[in-house]
């Protein structure tokens, strides 16, 4: 009904509030989906992932640029937020909120993404116990693994894949 890589984005934002797996399940999910478009509701998604990584780490300009772009995406897709279980009512206001704590500086406050469809919060609850998290629980600032993600992550691969494409354009030129 939903792609499991939605279900598990939704256990990881609303469960042990990993943004930065968040990120990288919808990213990779986005990439070899059909729509590969910038406006795509995943990347929508995976933009709010990333702000809330921000503004946990108090980038609150980071966490504002982010933000801002996932809302005009999701303007233009409110339909496609219903379909996937989102409630549009609660969805917006939500989002306007966290930007104004991003733009005035405030402290992170933990969200819970509101869904409207019952069987997709079953799922979601149901994995997060598979898991070991608990939906709707705060996020632990003592969890360095979650809140530094980026600069805890081994990033080898990221560098071989450069340290390649480099070289095939200085082949090519």
């Amino acid at each position: 009904m939903y792609p499991a890589q939605y279900i598990e984005f939704l256990v990881h934002f609303n469960g042990d509030r990993d943004y930065f797996e968040c990120h990288e399940i919808l990213e990779e999910y986005w990439k070899e989906s059909n729509d590969k478009s910038k406006d795509s509701t995943w990347v929508g998604f995976i933009l709010l992932a990333v702000s809330r990584y921000h503004h946990r780490r108090r980038n609150f300009n980071g966490a504002k640029r982010t933000l801002e772009k996932a809302i005009k995406i999701f303007s233009g897709h409110d339909r496609e937020l219903n379909l996937l279980g989102l409630d549009c009512d609660l969805i917006f206001p939500l989002l306007t909120k966290l930007l104004a704590q991003a733009a005035n500086e405030e402290s992170y406050q933990t969200i819970t993404l509101p869904i409207s469809d019952p069987l997709l919060l079953e799922a979601c609850i149901k994995e997060c116990e598979n898991k070991g998290f608990n939906w709707g629980q705060e996020s632990n600032f003592d969890d360095e693994s979650i809140i530094h993600r980026h600069m805890l992550r081994d990033r080898t691969d990221v560098i071989k894949e450069r340290m390649k494409a480099m070289m095939n354009k200085k082949g090519n030129e």
